[in-house]
């Protein structure tokens, strides 16, 4: 069954000058992507402002990262393609390519300046994560602390939620306070989504969505992409547990968001390459394995709107054919 998957964060590996064509040691690269069937893949520029060994100015190191990003596409465009549109996807798939959507995890370097948000347009990205984990010039992370956790978008981040609705960029909720989820909410025009999250419900931490949350996504037209983290599918694993990612967890997650919010609703957000966890299915490669669970779950109809079909939709209504 093809995949479309909501977000990884790969190009980390890339801006260090290795290559999607033989990556060792990762969750994805070029042979696992077609060997685990995924027809479009959301790369991620991540921009890890935390880290002391990168650049101390977010834009050097996104401007290396999004280098990188081109970089790789050259080298593997016999099987890889950018997607713009959701027709780019489907066309691709049509023509046996792999289609990649750049994508934005932290809005730190639009830094208060819209046009930014414009050259991200014009650089191909077509989704943009708010926050990461710390507060920028649009708002607030989640937090643990329920004061925190419902700080709302400052007034930068709603004129960029409507300048992404303008433009065709999904706006992403994941990493996001609940509090600037309800700020989206409230300003977007267009269906919004979260593309590596959970449901808070089986996993009370902050990172996850509460079924009041889900049911407002769905209502705005949205996704929610399971994250394959052991620490959003299970609490025992907030507490010492196992790192194991079970397919059982993520089914029981599904099957949560489904029943809340509606079949609709739930779609694939993988956060390879970016979590710690020992996975089931071993890598990208494998998870057909997961996709044959999901058939089992739901049958073949349903089991396609969550493995690539929600996702597809949304897309199209949010960046266009």
């Amino acid at each position: 069954m093809k995949i479309i998957d909501l977000h990884c964060d790969t190009i980390m590996r890339l801006y260090h000058g290795e290559h999607l064509e033989g990556l060792a040691n990762s969750h994805i690269n070029l042979e696992k992507l077609k060997k685990g069937e995924t027809t479009a893949q959301c790369f991620a520029i991540f921009v890890p402002t935390h880290r002391p060994e990168l650049p101390p100015d977010p834009q050097t190191y996104f401007d290396g990262a999004y280098s990188a990003y081109l970089r790789e596409l050259e080298l593997c465009k016999d099987s890889l393609r950018p997607a713009l549109t959701a027709g780019d996807i489907e066309e691709n798939e049509r023509r046996g390519y792999i289609s990649s959507i750049l994508t934005v995890e932290d809005g730190v370097t639009l830094a208060g300046r819209i046009e930014n948000l414009d050259d991200y347009h014009r650089k191909g990205v077509r989704m943009v994560a708010l926050t990461w984990n710390y507060e920028n010039s649009l708002g607030y992370p989640q937090s643990e602390d329920p004061k925190r956790h419902m700080l709302g978008l400052k007034p930068f981040g709603i004129e960029c939620v409507e300048r992404m609705n303008e433009l065709g960029i999904a706006v992403d909720v994941s990493h996001l306070s609940e509090g600037g989820f309800w700020d989206v909410a409230e300003h977007t025009r267009k269906p919004f989504l979260a593309s590596h999250s959970c449901a808070r419900a089986l996993c009370d931490v902050g990172r996850n969505l509460t079924d009041r949350q889900l049911r407002a996504l769905a209502e705005a037209g949205g996704v929610v992409g399971i994250n394959y983290c052991h620490a959003f599918l299970r609490k025992t694993a907030r507490h010492g547990g196992d790192k194991l990612s079970r397919i059982s967890d993520i089914i029981l997650h599904l099957r949560h968001i489904t029943d809340v919010a509606g079949i609709e609703s739930a779609a694939l957000g993988s956060d390879y390459d970016g979590i710690g966890s020992e996975l089931e299915w071993g890598d990208c490669s494998g998870q057909q394995r997961l996709a044959e669970a999901i058939e089992r779950e739901f049958g073949g109809s349903a089991a396609e709107k969550i493995c690539r079909g929600n996702a597809l939709r949304v897309f199209r209504d949010i960046i266009g054919e």
